[in-house]
């Protein structure tokens, strides 16, 4: 179980986590608040991302994602939703979120190793069974 403190970026607490707990694999959930977030959406024509950052008190009501190795890191795959004050909710990958107030994880890590490469056909990476 991890708490993130008030003011932290969630993508260097976890990898941070993920790092010195020496996770290779695993799944992460976790919940809320932050003030600022920067969610992806991947375009499938273009092969790449459009990032957009919106900055505001928002709950997080769900994050969800995985650990796997990436060119021989620990990576961090994570999704999120996130709750608006009237009520609407955004949700998409996550590059980075800052935390306004708290936030709770929680790691299930597995005792193996997952990889991933790149499929340049899709350009995204997919779990390689063959490593």
């Amino acid at each position: 179980m991890v708490s993130v403190q008030d003011k932290a970026s969630i993508v260097e607490s976890l990898s941070d986590f993920v790092n010195n707990q020496h996770i290779q694999a695993g799944e992460v959930t976790g919940i809320g608040a932050v003030n600022e977030a920067t969610l992806r959406f991947f375009t499938p024509s273009t092969k790449s991302y459009v990032d957009k950052t919106f900055k505001e008190q928002m709950e997080v009501t769900n994050i969800s994602g995985n650990v796997s190795e990436v060119e021989g890191k620990p990576m961090l795959h994570l999704h999120i939703t996130l709750g608006r004050e009237d009520y609407t909710a955004l949700a998409g990958h996550l590059l980075d979120a800052k935390i306004r107030g708290a936030a709770e994880f929680i790691f299930y890590p597995l005792n193996t190793k997952v990889v991933k490469t790149k499929n340049e056909e899709v350009g995204l990476n997919f779990y390689d069974f063959e490593k």
